[in-house]
């Protein structure tokens, strides 16, 4: 006899998150004693020859060693905040340590900028397809998210005029995520300025710029908005993830560039809210520092080793029947087009099939937007290339056996 159930609040029932949901089934299988090609997860950890380069774990583990181990200062440790802030200087504005606010990751400090800026009938207009939380977290403030189109024929380039269609005074957050997940596309600083004059012609908008893998762009093109905004108001976001190699240390930021001096009333918001979480862990934001402080050249031989995987994973998918895909331009992503008949209008079935039956792990497009991102499937191209070979080998073979029924 079941009991009756005590509810839940709809605003967690009702949250996906694809890119972790897809595990579920793939546990179940490895419970099995299958093994699985992981595909699916952007965690450099996950996948051998990139690790957390050894100064900085050298740091974190000092730091635990010299007891640096208590509460630090809500808004980050200062010397970290000023390392940020110069770092951030050298993207091409004037940030001050006091712009500088650090979180647990980016994705903490997306809640406190949504809780601190969103009321009921508010808008986020935010890319499709885009990174699962600029959809599940707006709505638990009264919110709503409105996607603007990715231009899925060139090279998943910023549709300007579905931007300016869809602007009105409820948008209060315009998104960028530079370079983009799960795209891999990136905007130079044409497409970046359009937009700014885009959001300009709204005073109470404010853009998000998510640039967590601005040191992943193979292209060159890729330009901090703040860097380009000398009027409208920009929260940069970034952090210790995804360029550093470091994700489960959950350690990002968020910069404010006010430039008109229009967010005093929203900053002391923000410094509420992250007040009333305490801090952010204190060693690893030691960790951080040592990064930001130290020679960066290591950072060539883990991009050449990204970049050589990318192109690696273009080839195999221009000899697949099936499968195109615009190339990607940075981060380490690549949102593949199913052109199989069979399954482009049905890319959540592929893909759990696909696991079920090959045992290889991506995600599907409708995950990142049930509209804009269907009939694709997102690969991570971090595994190294036999074992990227292996999967699209299975992939074909997967495509082929189900063409032939």
């Amino acid at each position: 006899m079941t009991e009756e159930q005590i509810p839940v609040a709809s605003r967690a029932s009702s949250i996906e998150y694809a890119i972790r949901d897809v595990v579920v089934p793939a546990t179940a299988l490895e419970q099995q004693g299958h093994k699985i090609l992981k595909l699916n997860i952007g965690d450099p950890i996950a996948y051998p020859g990139l690790p957390t380069p050894e100064h900085m774990v050298a740091a974190y583990v000092k730091a635990l060693q010299d007891g640096r181990n208590g509460y630090s200062p809500s808004y980050g440790l200062p010397e970290l905040r000023e390392a940020i802030a110069k770092d951030e200087r050298r993207k091409g504005w004037n940030a001050q340590s006091s712009d500088i606010y650090v979180c647990h990751g980016v994705t903490e400090a997306l809640q406190i900028l949504f809780a601190s800026v969103l009321s009921e009938g508010d808008t986020v207009l935010a890319p499709g397809p885009h990174y699962p939380p600029y959809m599940a977290y707006p709505q638990m403030y009264g919110a709503q998210t409105v996607e603007y189109k990715l231009q899925s024929d060139n090279g998943w380039k910023l549709d300007l005029d579905d931007i300016e269609s869809k602007m009105d005074s409820s948008v209060r957050l315009l998104v960028l995520i530079n370079p983009n997940n799960p795209c891999g596309s990136v905007a130079g600083e044409q497409e970046i300025s359009k937009v700014l004059s885009i959001a300009r012609k709204w005073p109470n908008c404010m853009i998000v710029a998510d640039e967590i893998y601005d040191g992943l762009d193979f292209t060159g093109l890729q330009k901090s908005v703040a860097s380009l905004s000398k009027d409208v108001p920009v929260f940069s976001l970034n952090g210790v993830s995804k360029v550093y190699y470091a994700p489960g240390w959950r350690i990002g930021y968020m910069a404010i560039h006010d430039p008109t001096r229009r967010l005093l009333n929203v900053r002391d918001g923000i410094e509420r809210m992250l007040r009333s979480r305490l801090c952010a862990s204190t060693p690893a934001q030691i960790g951080y520092l040592a990064g930001l402080e130290s020679d960066r050249s290591w950072m060539r031989g883990y991009s050449d080793k990204v970049l050589a995987q990318r192109d690696a994973c273009i080839q195999r998918i221009s000899e697949i029947d099936g499968l195109e895909v615009q190339s990607s331009g940075g981060a380490f992503y690549m949102f593949v087009r199913l052109t199989d008949p069979k399954w482009a209008d049905n890319d959540k079935q592929f893909v759990l099939d696909l696991l079920h039956e090959e045992h290889v792990l991506v995600v599907h497009g409708s995950g990142f937007s049930p509209s804009l991102g269907k009939g694709h499937f997102r690969i991570v191209y971090l595994p190294n290339i036999d074992v990227l070979n292996d999967a699209f080998n299975r992939i074909e073979a997967f495509l082929l056996r189900h063409r032939d029924n």
